[in-house]
């Protein structure tokens, strides 16, 4: 059998999801420098860091105004709480951020297509974008795990939709913040570099 042409990395531009770069469990964690970094960095760098990791101005303004954190569980978990207490409207606010993916090389038309065609059912039915953490899936099943999880939350009623939508947007924030700190060395901010899944 042969396969179709594969499709440029954003065939669907209406349909949107936010896919995180590399499964979790393959990084390493940050160095114990980042949090020290984190909390001495310029406020605003800081702050426009985090809104690369969640699209909320409140969250990125509590999680800065909060600072010194005195270790990387007490900065996570100060992450997290501030994604719970996001209102409707700021969940609102940080779907509307995410933006779409590019997509793994060599992904075939058939996927594209279908696809496109459940991002299309999830914003018709929910009015606004699917996001999903993958972080914990290897690359290879991201496309399955998409399908996957729109086909299934597309049986969800809005009001339950939107709270896991908003869970999943926590995840993807503690992914992001990870990433960052990960990345950022004695520097914790890279308000330059794009969050995984952007």
């Amino acid at each position: 059998m042969t396969r179709g042409p594969t499709l440029p990395a954003h065939p669907y531009p209406s349909a949107r999801v936010a896919i995180p770069a590399l499964p979790e469990q393959t990084r390493t964690p940050p160095p114990a420098t980042a949090v020290e970094g984190f909390n001495t960095a310029p406020a605003d760098e800081v702050h426009s860091t985090l809104t690369t990791c969640l699209h909320s101005t409140r969250w990125a303004h509590r999680i800065t105004a909060h600072r010194p954190y005195p270790d990387l569980d007490s900065l996570l978990a100060a992450a997290d709480e501030a994604a719970y207490d996001l209102t409707p409207a700021e969940v609102s606010e940080a779907l509307a951020g995410e933006s779409l993916p590019t997509l793994p090389e060599g992904t075939y038309s058939a996927a594209h297509t279908a696809l496109s065609a459940a991002h299309a059912a999830y914003e018709a039915r929910f009015g606004h974008v699917f996001v999903i953490y993958l972080g914990d899936a290897a690359p290879e099943e991201a496309l399955d795990r998409i399908l996957e999880g729109i086909r299934s939350r597309l049986a969800n009623d809005p009001d339950e939709e939107r709270v896991v939508a908003a869970e999943q947007l926590r995840r993807l924030a503690r992914g992001r913040l990870m990433t960052h700190l990960r990345g950022a060395g004695n520097c914790a901010t890279s308000p330059n570099g794009a969050a995984p899944g952007n």
